[in-house]
């Protein structure tokens, strides 16, 4: 077909205006319609595009020897009925079609609260990229199958309460493309810290409204959900406040460069990447995203999550996954026992009464505050090894506590902390407050009364004896309660 110049230099440029505007990457894909801030598109270069995918052949189905929905269900379900002495099977809604969003908790008290880290992991976030499911099904049964057999294993069972989501997008698996049921993008869907997208809480999708009610049940410590597409280990920010390609660090910009490292180091071949240097990125340098949910787990959720490319291609040929879960079950495996093998943990609690009190912890020069937990006041906070750190634990109506810590490994801290104000009346209080003054006790001899001074006397020695007795119990007590894979340093403050 003859074709004159101007008609065939118009078809070349359309086609070339076409291949610019739809970048889609491994993360990301094109910025949110919503978006109104300023976006460099210097960095559409250093994407990972679909179209690297296997997408020349239409009529080839990639999801050939993948599970299904349905298969997923039964493989759940199955591994629920094996495996029902460390795990629970539950769900945390629905997807757009209705299908399940099932969760497998694995612990040696599963469904119970304790004073331990949980762990979450999501897979299958955007619903082309389906290798996450498949991977988060052999990791739990392997933890099943070793328990108490594999030191790593037994360690996890026993001191985390792992999460894993295998799938959030069933709609699009089954659909075969990124975005759910409505095309949307589940890792544009959350709120974002710069700019006012996704606010209205009727406009988000089923499926993250559900991560977001999750993160309200249960306080994790941190997270990662699995991508592919890439091979990277990627950390917050996500975003910067213009718009534009750049590092952003987050106040934990160190703890999370350690969590990522701890992934890519024990991968095959991650950190020999020459695209990232250590097989790590920061989101916003690599390309910013906004509405992702990882920032938000962060700000909203008290939890730091990683996002983990884990595998170039997006829909690799199912022989290939045995190697793929080779290569990644070490990162996936350290990831999670990094919790309880790093960091700084502990409790908090009242000095007068001895009570759990669900305070406050920070850091001293990182803005940022980890929660206690509600019922053991527990707190488990990730930081990177090797540093010097300031604890600071805090409770409104109660004086906050100091203590310096070298992270070399693992290191439990638990905190006494006394009312800021004594209620008048409370003698034995009085005598054990261990910055007690001379006008208390002039107090408690006019209570008592001068003509039994002697016995007054001896009353005080008993009481101040006993309560010597009962902090030194609660101190030993607290010591005792470590877990026997816990901490080589504890620390009462």
């Amino acid at each position: 077909m003859n074709l004159s110049l101007p008609y065939a230099t118009s078809i070349l440029f359309s086609f070339l205006i076409f291949s610019i505007f739809i970048p889609a990457f491994a993360r990301g894909g094109q910025r949110s319609p919503k978006f109104s801030g300023v976006m460099d598109d210097s960095y559409v270069g250093n994407g990972r595009r679909l179209s690297e995918v296997n997408h020349s052949k239409a009529s080839v189905d990639v999801s050939r020897g993948y599970m299904t929905n349905s298969d997923l269900e039964k493989a759940v379900k199955e591994f629920g009925r094996r495996c029902s002495n460390i795990s629970r099977i539950y769900s945390i809604g629905k997807s757009v079609k209705g299908v399940p969003l099932w969760v497998m908790e694995i612990s040696d008290k599963p469904g119970e609260e304790e004073a331990e880290p949980a762990f979450k992991f999501i897979g299958n976030v955007h619903g082309d990229e389906p290798v996450g499911r498949e991977l988060l099904l052999l990791l739990a049964n392997w933890l099943c199958d070793n328990h108490m057999k594999d030191p790593l294993a037994t360690l996890i069972i026993e001191n985390v309460h792992l999460h894993i989501l295998p799938s959030m997008n069933p709609d699009g698996f089954s659909l075969r493309r990124r975005g759910n049921a409505n095309n949307i993008d589940l890792n544009r869907d959350f709120p974002d810290q710069f700019f006012p997208l996704n606010d209205d809480v009727d406009g988000r999708q089923p499926e993250t409204k559900a991560i977001m009610r999750w993160l309200k049940e249960i306080h994790f410590t941190a997270s990662a959900s699995l991508h592919g597409g890439a091979l990277v280990a990627n950390y917050p920010w996500d975003g910067t406040q213009d718009g534009r390609k750049d590092y952003y660090a987050c106040p934990d910009d160190e703890t999370f460069q350690f969590m990522a490292s701890v992934y890519s180091r024990s991968h095959h071949n991650m950190s020999l990447s020459k695209e990232f240097e250590g097989g790590i990125t920061n989101g916003a340098f690599w390309y910013p995203i906004y509405g992702g949910m990882q920032d938000w787990n962060y700000i909203h959720g008290g939890c730091f999550e990683l996002t983990l490319e884990i595998s170039d291609n997006k829909w690799p040929n199912t022989i290939e996954l045995p190697t793929i879960w080779e290569y990644n079950k070490m990162s996936m495996l350290n990831l999670v026992a990094s919790l309880v093998k790093t960091g700084v943990h502990g409790r908090i609690f009242s000095s007068d009464r001895g009570r759990p009190l669900p305070g406050y912890i920070t850091i001293k020069g990182i803005n940022y505050t980890v929660k206690a937990g509600r019922t053991f006041a527990d707190y488990h906070r990730p930081l990177a090894s090797g540093e010097k750190y300031e604890v600071v634990a805090t409770m409104p109506g109660y004086k906050s506590k100091t203590t310096s810590i070298k992270l070399e490994e693992v290191t439990t801290v638990d905190f006494l902390l006394d009312p800021e104000v004594l209620p008048r009346g409370n003698l034995l209080r009085s005598l054990c407050d261990c910055n007690c003054e001379r006008k208390g006790s002039l107090e408690l001899v006019e209570f008592v009364g001068v003509s039994h001074l002697e016995v007054s006397l001896i009353l005080i020695v008993i009481l101040v004896f006993l309560c010597f007795l009962l902090r030194r119990k609660l101190i030993y007590n607290l010591v005792r309660q470590r877990h026997l894979t816990g901490p080589k340093r504890s620390v009462v403050v």
